[in-house]
């Protein structure tokens, strides 16, 4: 099924109000509101626990991704397991992994303003589905697409600090540097266990937090 800006097909799936319901409508839909439609193998929607209050958010599905339909399963993905399994996280049961576009674009480039824009809808309910307590944002594309205003500010200032932002109530954000980029730089690595550290803090305190308030219920 096709569909465009006008079809049920799109008003079906952000009308979910049960992400799995999101998901299966999503993934089996032959989205084409951009050109990313006729190059991608198939739409890869998350990898992940969608029930866990951390939610990851990348760039776009790379060639791996797009042949096995689950985000982050490529060299990137395997980094950032190996990373977050070091403080403890386990990305398949603790967090959800998403991406700012849910196709491939053609030798892995950046996404295009026009498919940000027509694949942001779709981002949003994930995150509305989601209600996370943390967003980490990898990279400078997720920044950039989240938070608009801190387009113009640099990775380097911008990485491995906590914040809030109006867009996202009652919910922290974080930028971390994307795994793919480290597969470039491994001199990163160390500022990135730092700032994972930091993240483990946090998400060790939201735990906490969640448990005594379940406890006291």
């Amino acid at each position: 099924m096709q569909f465009d800006l006008f079809d049920g097909s799109r008003n079906q799936i952000l009308g979910a109000t049960v992400y799995a319901d999101f998901k299966e409508t999503l993934a089996r839909s032959n989205c084409a509101r951009c050109p990313l439609s006729s190059s991608r193998t198939q739409i890869v929607v998350d990898r992940g626990n969608p029930q866990a209050k951390v939610l990851m958010i990348g760039e776009a599905p790379g060639e791996n991704e797009d042949l096995q339909g689950r985000a982050f399963v490529g060299r990137a993905g395997k980094l950032l397991d190996e990373l977050m399994r070091e403080v403890g996280f386990n990305t398949e049961t603790d967090g959800l992994i998403i991406n700012v576009v849910k196709c491939r674009p053609p030798e892995n480039r950046a996404p295009a303003p026009k498919e940000v824009e027509a694949c942001f809808p779709f981002l949003k309910k994930q995150i509305e589905l989601v209600n996370p307590r943390l967003i980490l944002l990898l990279g400078a594309t997720a920044l950039k697409h989240m938070v608009p205003d801190k387009e113009g500010s640099s990775m380097k200032r911008e990485v491995g600090i906590f914040f809030t932002h109006a867009a996202y109530p009652g919910v922290e954000l974080m930028v971390l540097y994307h795994p793919a980029y480290l597969l470039r730089d491994p001199r990163k690595r160390p500022l990135m266990a730092e700032h994972l550290a930091r993240f483990r803090e946090r998400w060790a305190r939201g735990l906490e937090n969640g448990k005594e308030a379940k406890d006291g219920g």
